[in-house]
């Protein structure tokens, strides 16, 4: 992964959405020790403060937890959790970002969601 230094958002929050990528790939699973902030500052070469505070976020979001000594690792349900907080907040923010441009293109919920449903056919369509 690239990490956008030059984007709005924070590289700490870069590198906790990147760990939490590789908890949903399933390289990370449950009772996993992660990468600890010195090899990630390393893998992306980035200070070592800003890797804990990714890793931070992501205990404090219960999805890793720390073994005192021994590094971080994956918490029980981390995989359900992310998949929920990213429905609750990503998925919905789009969604909410293309209801206000159909209201101000003055297109109808149906429009809206027939599109929806185009580009969805579409997309089973390629992964077969």
């Amino acid at each position: 992964m690239n990490l956008n230094t030059d984007g709005a958002k924070p590289i700490y929050i870069q590198i906790s959405e990147w760990l939490e990528t590789e908890i949903l790939n399933g390289n990370f699973g449950y009772d996993e020790k992660v990468f600890s902030q010195y090899q990630l500052a390393e893998m992306f070469n980035i200070n070592p403060a800003t890797a804990a505070k990714g890793l931070t976020k992501l205990v404090e979001e219960e999805i890793l937890y720390k073994k005192r000594g021994l590094g971080m690792f994956v918490a029980g349900g981390a995989r359900e959790a992310i998949l929920e907080k990213r429905k609750d907040q990503t998925l919905r923010r789009l969604v909410e970002e293309i209801v206000a441009e159909a209201k101000h293109l003055n297109i109808s919920e149906e429009e809206v969601i027939r599109m929806i449903r185009e580009v969805n056919q579409k997309g089973e369509g390629e992964e077969k």
